[in-house]
């Protein structure tokens, strides 16, 4: 995980992104997050229980135990 760097008055945001920036087209989801193309382009603008509720999914997406279609 890293954090993406902000305004010296707002604490950095985590992101799950770890740079392998591939996704697959038949699971929907990056290869190297986990996370779907609609979340990466949103993640800036997620509230912190959004983004939060993303990162708790993100393990079981990488190991595939969540069903691609979800």
């Amino acid at each position: 995980m890293v954090t993406m760097e902000s305004p010296s008055n707002t604490p950095p945001m985590e992101t799950p992104c770890v740079k392998i920036c591939t996704l697959d087209a038949r699971a929907g989801r990056c290869l190297g997050c986990g996370r779907t193309s609609d979340e990466i382009a949103g993640w800036s603008r997620m509230s912190d229980a959004e983004r939060s509720r993303v990162m708790a999914e993100l393990p079981a997406r990488l190991a595939g135990t969540v069903a691609a279609t979800e």
